[in-house]
């Protein structure tokens, strides 16, 4: 039964991350700044991973490298293209 108890601890705390750092993603404090929206994604990434660990523990793993290795090269070239433009970042 203590099993079940922190597996779904994982689950609940894993959508409570994913919807706070997708919200904060959006309409936080700071996101106009890159570098903290970087970290607000982050945040979901690890909220969608603790999800998938309830489930499986190699999927939580391959997801949260994936997601954030997406994002941080999506996110990066995003402000890259910003500084080429002139656009204070």
């Amino acid at each position: 039964m203590r099993y079940m108890i922190s597996v779904q601890l994982f689950f609940y705390f894993g959508i409570f991350l994913a919807i706070v750092g997708s919200l904060a993603t959006a309409w936080g404090p700071g996101v106009k700044d890159p570098i903290v929206r970087t970290f607000n994604t982050e945040v979901a990434s690890i909220g969608v991973c603790l999800v998938l660990l309830s489930y499986n523990h190699v999927l939580a793993l391959l997801t949260l490298v994936a997601t954030t290795v997406v994002i941080t090269l999506i996110l990066f070239r995003a402000i890259i293209r910003l500084e080429e433009m002139g656009a204070d970042v």
